[in-house]
């Protein structure tokens, strides 16, 4: 079910879906797109999504509901860290308020999961978060902050002339958000953290990082996947099994 919620002044799409036949409080999931890379561009941040929440719904019984951050798919405003994880807090609100689930989990792709392990760390609601070829760091934004805003505008994730206001705030925000400590304040929550070994963007240490920074993350790598793996069926199995025990473990 599309709909939208808000962050902020700013409206964002989502996709929801709901298990038929259930009744009574579900566990609920949230499935964060990351960061655009080419050749998609921001529009088509997280489109094929929903597939994948649909099937989180009707195979597993979940409420699971996935959206697009600020600057992407048709939700509002620009690129930013903070904005980013100020979207997911609303995001968690949202489901929160419409659905009433037992408990919060996080799903999140390349940024999205590492923006999911920054906003769960502090967020006692979230009962486990599962992280799906994540950054440990952006540090290699934050070296070079002005390209990296210029890509940010080449592929349409900041779009408002003028924006940022304050080019230094939005720059600081690169180093503040520190996915490694996040993951230590996560635990002992549990965290699930896979990688292709042949992931071509973000190397498998940053994987290794997360986990050894939790402490008891189970660590999957996926022999010869490389960094989109929502779409090996490998990882999906994987996670969708990651699930079903948290669920079984949840009741």
């Amino acid at each position: 079910m599309n709909g939208d919620f808000v962050s902020g002044s700013l409206r964002l799409s989502r996709y929801l879906a709901r298990p038929a036949g259930r009744t009574g409080p579900l566990p609920g999931l949230i499935l964060c797109h990351g960061f655009p890379i080419g050749p998609l561009d921001a529009r088509q941040s997280g489109g094929t999504f929903p597939e994948l929440i649909d099937r989180v719904a009707n195979e597993l019984g979940w409420v699971a509901m996935t959206f697009n951050f600020r600057g992407c798919g048709t939700s509002e405003g620009d690129f930013s860290l903070q904005g980013w994880v100020d979207d997911l807090r609303a995001a968690i609100d949202h489901l929160i308020e419409e659905t009433s689930p037992s408990g919060i989990w996080l799903v999140g792709t390349n940024t999205g999961g590492s923006i999911a392990t920054c906003v769960a760390a502090d967020d006692p609601r979230v009962r486990g978060a599962a992280l799906l070829s994540p950054r440990a760091d952006f540090d290699d934004w934050a070296a070079q902050p002005r390209r990296f805003l210029e890509h940010a505008k080449e592929i349409g994730a900041i779009r408002s002339p003028g924006f940022p206001r304050s080019f230094d705030d939005w720059a600081r925000e690169l180093r503040r958000f520190r996915p490694v400590d996040a993951a230590r304040r996560f635990a002992p929550r549990p965290m699930l953290v896979m990688h292709g070994d042949d992931d071509e963007s973000v190397p498998t240490a940053d994987a290794r990082q997360l986990a050894e920074a939790h402490g008891s993350a189970e660590l999957r790598l996926i022999v010869g996947a490389g960094h989109r793996l929502r779409h090996d069926p490998r990882a999906v199995a994987v996670l969708l099994g990651w699930l079903d025990r948290q669920r079984l473990e949840g009741d």
